[in-house]
């Protein structure tokens, strides 16, 4: 079974429709290594970039009826995000652009974006088809041709996009790595899968933070109702939790990591002696460290 088949069942016609298909890979190497989080957990990021494009890929765009757009996860696969209805384009300045907040955002996941070497770039209007959302993240296809070439026709007889699989769960989910793992800045806070927030909502324990900018370092300890993601949460939404000298700190320069997970069943006095410990020994009490006390 083809991609070709699987749109005419749903009443998508890639000869008459003109479909425009694209494989998404940014060559930001900080923003690729997110950008399945991006797609999943934030659908208007990943509809801002892609609204606009290369001039090449503007000419096509401009022809378009429906683009149908994936991510590349692997060499010569994708995977399917949504099928999006053109809905027209207008021309936007360098300055217009980065007016836009989903641009300034994705600037900070590392997105190079509108350098400015044109007067102008064409931003387009996407709209997803809801009718095709139960299939995101879980159909892969097989890229015809080499992986530079990420724009495709759907309708021209080169381009096979046979279907390699159509899976239960979304491969958009990043799997959770081991909490031993886990090495977060804080827009990945702002960012974290669902399924991660679900398992961190479970953990209490003792987590640190560094700061890259003035090499120290922050102790601190989580359990009740917070526990790591409430307290973590606290830190994505305000950049430094209340805490007197964190407060000094660019939030862009911190690193956040668990030192340690602890049983629901351990009293807050003992995970509280715990944390005292481990200033002790990462010498994080201030001025030496980020800890006030």
């Amino acid at each position: 079974m083809q991609l070709s088949d699987l749109l005419r069942e749903r009443g998508i016609d890639p000869f008459r429709d003109r479909i425009l298909v694209l494989r998404h890979r940014p060559d930001e190497l900080t923003l690729r290594r997110k950008f399945l989080w991006v797609a999943e957990e934030r659908p208007d990021l990943f509809n801002a970039y892609q609204s606009t494009q290369s001039r090449r890929v503007e000419n096509a765009m401009k022809s378009a009826r429906y683009v149908a757009s994936f991510v590349g996860h692997e060499p010569n696969k994708a995977i399917f995000v949504g099928l999006y209805a053109m809905k027209g384009h207008k021309p936007v300045t360098y300055s217009q652009y980065w007016k836009d907040k989903a641009h300034r955002e994705l600037k900070a996941f590392g997105m190079r974006g509108f350098t400015g070497g044109r007067k102008h770039i064409l931003k387009f209007r996407l709209v997803e088809v809801e009718k095709f959302q139960d299939l995101k993240g879980k159909l892969i296809v097989d890229w015809p041709g080499t992986d530079r070439a990420w724009s495709r026709w759907a309708h021209k007889k080169k381009n096979i996009f046979s279907i390699a699989a159509l899976l239960e769960e979304s491969r958009l989910k990043e799997g959770m790595p081991d909490w031993v793992e886990i090495v977060l800045n804080h827009r990945d806070l702002k960012i974290l899968p669902r399924s991660w927030q679900h398992k961190m909502e479970e953990w209490r324990g003792i987590y640190f933070i560094f700061d890259k900018s003035i090499c120290k370092g922050y102790v601190g300890s989580a359990y009740g109702g917070d526990n790591i993601f409430g307290r973590w949460k606290n830190y994505a939404r305000t950049g430094h939790g209340n805490n007197k000298y964190l407060r000094q700190c660019n939030p862009e320069e911190l690193i956040f990591s668990i030192l340690e997970i602890d049983s629901h069943a351990r009293p807050h006095d003992e995970i509280l002696a715990k944390e005292a410990s481990w200033k002790r020994r990462l010498n994080t009490r201030y001025p030496y460290g980020l800890n006030a006390n």
